[in-house]
């Protein structure tokens, strides 16, 4: 009963988080992914300040680099995963997406094992992306922008452990403002006065809560809990979610091909959990949702991402 009351917080967590990513989908004919993106960084900023109160570790002659391209990162990964879902399901973008720390965590390993999940990853990307004459219906484009974003998750894992040692649990409200401000005159670009209408504003709301401030809090408690290779394993699952969550609210099926690259790609970042671990010389793997970073975030998870 020890266990499984946070495995459970932890799994409320993720299914917040990916049925939030489908919410937001259904918003992309309305205020488009980019608008989306910047209204739900806006008002994750404004409730992670709130409640982490970030003014209180700022002060002169801190170290500000890190956190900045911390902030950008973040801003160009909730970008990127829109507007890779726009293009394609939004399991297939999670599991693309998944490869960014899933490096991170393989290069920081010297273990022989870990050979095996770089071709388990390889088999996943290879039956993903339309190569040749194995195409399998994916978007080029929108894979492009998944690995996009999979690629500044390593750097938000990365320059977030950086930030992290001098912010604290600051860092994701700081560097969520720093994403914010970044993207929302895009936003607004894209979409124009629209961008603020009365009736999207709830919803862009309900997406923010369950994105961030809700996974972020629940993740918090079940890692205090939870052994961390018991914490990356259940947290590896999150591609499968979104791709269920994507049937269940969206109606996006995949092929047979594209849910085995998925259990391949799955599998890596199961094993590279399970096996980085017992490496002296290695860092346990960046995987997760609680939005990277702080104590708890910097160590697996990050809260204020897409998918």
């Amino acid at each position: 009963m020890a266990t499984l009351i946070p495995v459970c917080l932890l799994l409320v967590a993720m299914i917040s988080l990916q049925s939030s990513a489908s919410l937001a989908k259904s918003l992309f004919p309305v205020l488009g992914p980019i608008g989306v993106t910047a209204l739900r960084l806006l008002f994750s900023a404004l409730l992670l300040v709130a409640v982490l109160r970030p003014w209180k570790v700022l002060g002169k002659g801190k170290p500000w680099k890190s956190l900045v391209v911390y902030g950008i990162a973040l801003g160009i990964m909730n970008v990127s995963i829109y507007l890779a879902m726009q293009r394609i399901p939004i399991g297939i973008a999670v599991a693309l997406e998944f490869t960014g720390p899933l490096a991170v965590a393989i290069i920081a390993s010297r273990r022989l094992i870990d050979f095996v999940w770089i071709i388990l990853a390889i088999l996943g990307l290879v039956l993903l992306l339309p190569v040749g004459h194995a195409a399998s219906g994916v978007d080029l484009l929108g894979a492009f922008f998944a690995l996009l974003a999979g690629a500044c998750w390593a750097l938000y894992i990365v320059f977030g452990k950086k930030a992290g040692a001098v912010y604290g649990a600051s860092t994701v409200a700081l560097g969520s403002c720093i994403a914010a401000l970044g993207v929302l005159p895009l936003g607004l670009y894209e979409t124009g006065p629209g961008l603020f209408a009365v009736e999207t504003l709830p919803v862009i709301l309900a997406i923010a809560v369950m994105s961030s401030a809700l996974p972020y809090v629940l993740e918090m408690m079940a890692l205090t809990k939870l052994p961390t290779q018991t914490f990356g394993t259940l947290m590896s699952l999150s591609p499968a979610l979104g791709a269920l969550s994507g049937f269940i609210f969206l109606g996006e099926t995949l092929t047979l091909g594209q849910w085995t690259a998925l259990a391949c790609i799955v599998a890596a970042s199961i094993g590279t959990t399970l096996t980085i671990g017992k490496s002296s010389d290695a860092p346990p793997p960046e995987s997760g949702e609680a939005l990277a970073g702080e104590g708890t975030t910097l160590k697996g998870s990050k809260p204020n991402r897409g998918g």
